[in-house]
């Protein structure tokens, strides 16, 4: 596992908002008292949340001091799980699936966009709109290659399509998430294979034998009584 490191420029304080705040307090009223670190995770993901994408080290104190946890177990929790990200991210977080499913379908021409889009992994773009990461698998390998861009999934990309959407991401402009070459769900990207024939649906009774009456069926033990 790669180590990870704080940001070298900090703010310098962070508290939550208001409301944030409040979600905060029903989140660690969930757990017995005595286990208020058992909201560690949901509360620095709130905080990462609020501050634009990233956990800077004042949020992370924030948190521990609203769990009375010391300082080093809440930084250890951020920097182990790579949900937290420890530096600036653009507006659109670009998180690029690079794992075997994605690379044999093309992921590394993606990284060849982002990289001549966005720049550098962890660069963000001097408006502030982008930003990406090569992770590990997302999730979504039929669908191969994807990206994750915030919270929304973008899946079946080719380097067009995904120049595309940077560039719509990055002038504001509104895009659609989940396949973009309109493939449902999982299923094949050439179409249906089974489960096809109309017939598999029809409602109508098959032509059966009727069931043997219940004077004409066989009364338990019948046979071993004859033999």
């Amino acid at each position: 596992m790669s180590v990870r490191r704080l940001a070298a420029e900090q703010p310098s304080s962070f508290a939550f908002s208001p409301e944030n705040e409040a979600w905060a307090d029903r989140q660690i009223a969930k757990y017995p008292e005595g286990r208020q670190a058992s909201a560690v995770i949901p509360l620095l993901w709130k905080a990462q949340e609020q501050c634009g994408g990233w956990t800077p080290e004042p949020a992370i104190r924030a948190v521990a001091d609203k769990l009375g946890m010391p300082y080093i177990r809440v930084l250890e929790i951020a920097t182990f799980y790579t949900m937290f990200n420890l530096e600036p991210v653009g507006r659109h977080f670009v998180q690029l699936c690079g794992t075997t499913p994605c690379m044999i379908r093309g992921a590394d021409k993606l990284k060849e966009v982002c990289h001549r889009k966005i720049g550098a992994e962890r660069h963000v773009t001097e408006d502030g709109a982008l930003s990406w990461l090569e992770v590990e698998c997302l999730g979504a390998c039929a669908n191969a290659p994807m990206v994750q861009v915030n919270f929304d999934y973008f899946e079946d990309l080719t380097p067009e399509s995904l120049e595309k959407l940077l560039d719509d991401l990055q002038a504001g402009r509104p895009v659609t998430t989940g396949s973009q070459i309109g493939r449902r769900a999982s299923s094949p990207e050439t179409g249906l294979t089974s489960l096809t024939d109309p017939s598999l649906y029809d409602r109508k009774p098959a032509d059966t034998a009727p069931a043997a009456a219940d004077a004409e069926a066989p009364k338990p033990g019948a046979g071993d009584a004859e033999a």
